[in-house]
């Protein structure tokens, strides 16, 4: 399981809010060295930026959303800013900033801020609705929450988006200040190199793993991908369920996950969930996590919730791998899906160059204050959705088709 959790109490992290550090970051290209060396995004492009300057002309307080395919999108959204000539605000998760103090500390200077995902962080939503009223400077917000490695797809969007522009712009309608916009960001990525010689490693790494030594010329890569694919789910499903099962892979997944959700959500919250799946994760980390850093909480029972905290990863890690995504194959998807099972079987992946970024800016969403419908789908959630879906749709079409050779 990834370094996720943090076992100590919660402390917001507030952003710097200065000009001269992220202005020198900007000057200097640092982000850009950093993402080429750690993140392998070695290029990258920035279109229909004018309409993020011109929604910062009009003096609009301003949420940027982006999709989240990959650990680089926070940093890569520094290349917006210097198009647009702004400095911008960023809510992160707490565990980010404690991952050494050189990272925290680039992180606050950048204009970052922490949000403890585990439970009601009031400090992190004034600070982020403040933000947006104040117009300074934008701010940006990762609907989907994580990271899932499925660049053409999105995740269900959270809808804490929605509930911080609209108490914005509620503020900002009060006060006469003028109106709140929510730009959607899409984020893609292409991969320039030789697939077969970039993956190969890894694959061969991986079949080692699980003592597979075939020849790899005996199969082409798709399949091999299909192998591991379906040996690491069964693992899985050999653990929790005591054997691999038959059938339709997606009601297996479906399964599985309800094999690790709903014993706890019964336990720990009186019922099982109906919501999709990171609503229903959420939910139970809210509830576990808190428990650990409880002064009279056992070293019994800190294992106990150890456990349960890795099998709700499991469950997370099991949806990363939506039904179809190679049925249409492009090399960036197969370069995905790669790195994935690198991340799950080592909890971290093969950095993989060259990657070229583009970053688009969609046209603004104006925010109406008023409370959404009772009972029906968030507006303001389902116009963010739309937006990014129909802009991911047409730069994946930038993506180079898979030619499906053996390696």
């Amino acid at each position: 399981m990834q370094d996720i959790i943090v076992e100590k109490p919660y402390k917001f992290v507030p952003p710097h809010r200065g000009n001269f550090m992220p202005s020198f970051i900007q000057t200097f290209k640092i982000t850009d060295k950093y993402l080429s060396y750690f993140d392998g995004v070695t290029s990258h492009e920035v279109r229909n930026v004018e309409r993020l300057k011109e929604s910062k002309k009009q003096g609009h307080g301003i949420v940027l959303a982006p999709n989240h395919c990959r650990y680089a999108d926070p940093l890569a959204m520094g290349w917006i800013a210097r198009e647009a000539g702004v400095h911008v605000y960023a809510m992160a998760s707490w565990h980010l900033f404690n991952q050494g103090w050189v990272q925290s500390f680039a992180m606050r200077m950048c204009g970052g801020f922490s949000v403890y995902r585990e439970g009601l962080d009031r400090s992190s939503l004034d600070t982020a609705i403040d933000a947006i009223v104040e117009g300074v400077r934008p701010l940006v917000i990762f609907p989907e929450g994580t990271v899932f490695r499925t660049n053409d797809r999105i995740q269900p969007l959270l809808d804490g988006v929605a509930f911080l522009a609209r108490s914005a712009a509620r503020k900002r309608k009060k006060a006469g200040t003028g109106k709140v916009v929510i730009h959607p960001i899409a984020i893609k990525y292409l991969f320039g190199g030789n697939l077969a010689e970039t993956v190969e490693p890894v694959l061969q790494r991986l079949e080692q793993r699980i003592t597979w030594e075939e020849p790899k010329n005996e199969m082409g890569l798709l399949e091999r991908i299909e192998r591991l694919s379906e040996a690491l789910f069964s693992l899985k499903e050999i653990q929790f369920l005591g054997a691999a099962q038959m059938g339709n892979l997606q009601e297996r997944k479906y399964k599985l996950i309800d094999r690790l959700l709903s014993p706890l959500e019964v336990d720990l919250l009186g019922k099982v969930q109906q919501d999709d799946l990171l609503p229903r994760i959420k939910q139970l980390r809210t509830k576990l996590v808190p428990e650990l850093t409880e002064p009279d909480t056992s070293e019994k029972r800190k294992a106990t919730i150890w456990k349960q905290l890795s099998e709700i990863y499991v469950a997370q890690m099991i949806e990363s791998y939506p039904e179809g995504y190679l049925d249409d194959p492009t090399e960036m998807r197969v370069l995905e899906t790669i790195e994935r099972l690198d991340e799950d079987v080592h909890d971290h992946s093969t950095i993989h160059r060259p990657l070229h970024a583009i970053l688009e800016v969609g046209e603004a969403i104006e925010i109406d204050p008023a409370k959404p419908p009772r009972g029906e789908p968030d507006p303001i959630m389902v116009g963010l959705e739309n937006a990014l879906l129909a802009m991911l749709e047409t730069l994946s079409k930038e993506s180079k088709p898979f030619e499906g050779k053996s390696i």
